[in-house]
């Protein structure tokens, strides 16, 4: 049963023809739950279905009540590694539901989404299904991420779905899976870029109207005594900040998204698509999630570079709107964007309070001192070690300084670091004398432990290592605190 919290809000379904397809989830053999994200269920009315209405409606896909009627596939393009790819749309998910969190919440428009539902009008010949090893990879994603502080969508349901799939990148065949996403959005880069390839200029100005209304309130109650090009321009602006913030975050975070392609931009500024990311091991500019990425474009130094280009191009499909705006200042917005929330987020990492912006950027500049002098070492820190050993500043030094990796922290560009971080006060010292900072490592989701979790659920389907470090991540955001939306 839905609570009082359940708020249906059906209205991608009012833009209408052209921008989606309705379309017929895919049936599958069996229905093994293997992940429920119960407490964001709660906030949405959702907590109390029972197992049997969570299956009905997040495996069998039937409609939640007052929702859509039937699962929207949407209609999208975007650029490819930089190549424009006019054949793209929800190829093996669609949009199942929308709802609103009440307004003690925030009155936000939430979207529930799928990945590995089927087939569409935009599968390209694919089965539209999603494995097992990429289900469970994107919820530990997800969970991660939000522990983390980023801004995120959230992996709200995960069923085993009984069949056997067939793929080039790992081993075949391999076991199956359908996912629901919890999303603030599902309007793309791409979304827009999609109707300004066909020259629609109704249809570009009627998803611009609905984004604003929906997903940029700020906006909205200015169109009366604004222009259209003022909008539009402010429109970018807002976008690219958002962009710029979750670039920041990821960067701190040590976060390879490894496919930034503009279809893989959310309006919202929300991370979303979790095919071959990684965590950093240690401090590489130049180190890349996806095997394919041969020239390095998606390089983790290089994510905030794309990103602006990505809003570059936003801005691009919305010229029509406004064929003479400039859009120079809402690019410069995003370089200042960019800087201060890298700053805050890594300083959140380090867990200590703000000075002075000269101050803070000296910090940065020690902490990245330190851990590029560091990664070629043979017994490198690592990147999330560094944060944990010292998180809450230097209250921290005498333990971490007993610490297996003491030997590490010396040298001119420890002394550098060391010497900012002197005077900067912990954001919570309580959080010092909790059992999270008296173990030895932090909690950390590098590829060769999913690799092991992967391997304990395919070789002997043990879902305890799995469970665990759910449970290990969520132990730590409860103690770390970062807020993520």
């Amino acid at each position: 049963m839905m609570t009082s919290s359940y708020i249906a809000a059906p209205v991608f379904a009012e833009l209408g023809d052209g921008f989606y397809d309705p379309v017929t989830p895919a049936r599958f053999p069996v229905h093994h739950l293997r992940f429920r994200n119960q407490r964001w269920a709660e906030r949405l009315g959702l907590g109390e279905l029972d197992d049997a209405a969570w299956e009905t409606h997040f495996a069998r896909f039937e409609p939640l009540p007052g929702n859509l009627k039937a699962p929207l596939a949407l209609r999208y393009h975007g650029h490819q590694f930089g190549i424009y790819n006019p054949a793209l749309g929800d190829g093996r998910g669609f949009l199942f539901a929308q709802l609103r969190e009440s307004s003690e919440a925030g009155g936000r428009l939430l979207d529930l989404g799928t990945k590995g539902s089927g087939t569409t009008p935009w599968s390209r010949g694919g089965d539209g299904k999603l494995t097992l090893k990429g289900g469970v990879r994107e919820v530990l994603a997800t969970e991660m991420l939000e522990a983390a502080g980023v801004y995120t969508s959230k992996s709200f349901s995960l069923f085993e779905t009984g069949e056997m799939l067939f793929r080039g990148d790992e081993p075949s065949p391999t076991r199956s899976s359908v996912l629901v996403r919890l999303s603030h959005s599902h309007v793309r880069f791409g979304s827009f870029q999609r109707h300004a390839h066909a020259r629609d200029v109704e249809r570009l100005r009627r998803l611009f109207d609905f984004s604003i209304e929906h997903y940029v309130p700020e906006l909205h109650g200015a169109k009366d005594v604004t222009g259209l090009e003022e909008r539009v321009v402010a429109f970018v602006k807002i976008v690219g900040e958002r962009s710029a913030r979750l670039a920041a975050r990821w960067m701190a975070t040590g976060f390879v998204h490894g496919v930034l392609n503009t279809d893989n931009m959310s309006i919202t500024g929300e991370s979303f698509d979790y095919g071959p990311y990684r965590f950093l091991p240690r401090y590489d500019p130049d180190f890349v999630a996806a095997y394919f990425d041969e020239g390095g474009r998606y390089a983790f130094g290089r994510q905030p570079t794309v990103v602006l280009w990505n809003v570059a191009r936003l801005a691009d499909a919305l010229r029509p709107l406004a064929p003479d705006a400039d859009f120079h200042p809402a690019m410069l917005a995003f370089e200042d964007a960019f800087h201060t929330a890298m700053r805050a987020g890594l300083l959140a990492r380090l867990g200590v309070v703000s000075r002075e912006v000269d101050e803070d950027a000296r910090l940065v500049d020690g902490i990245y001192g330190f851990l590029d002098a560091d990664a070629g070492h043979p017994r490198s820190v690592g990147y999330d070690a560094f944060f944990f050993d010292w998180y809450g500043g230097i209250p921290r030094a005498a333990r971490t300084m007993a610490s297996a990796r003491a030997d590490r922290y010396q040298g001119p560009a420890f002394d550098a670091f060391h010497s900012a971080l002197a005077g900067y006060a912990a954001v919570r010292p309580d959080a010092l004398g909790d059992a999270y900072f008296e173990r030895e490592d932090p909690c950390t989701l590098l590829i060769d432990e999913i690799e092991d979790i992967w391997s304990a659920i395919d070789t002997r389907d043990d879902w305890g290592p799995f469970e665990a470090k759910i449970a290990d991540i969520r132990a730590m955001g409860a103690v770390m605190r970062l807020r993520a939306e």
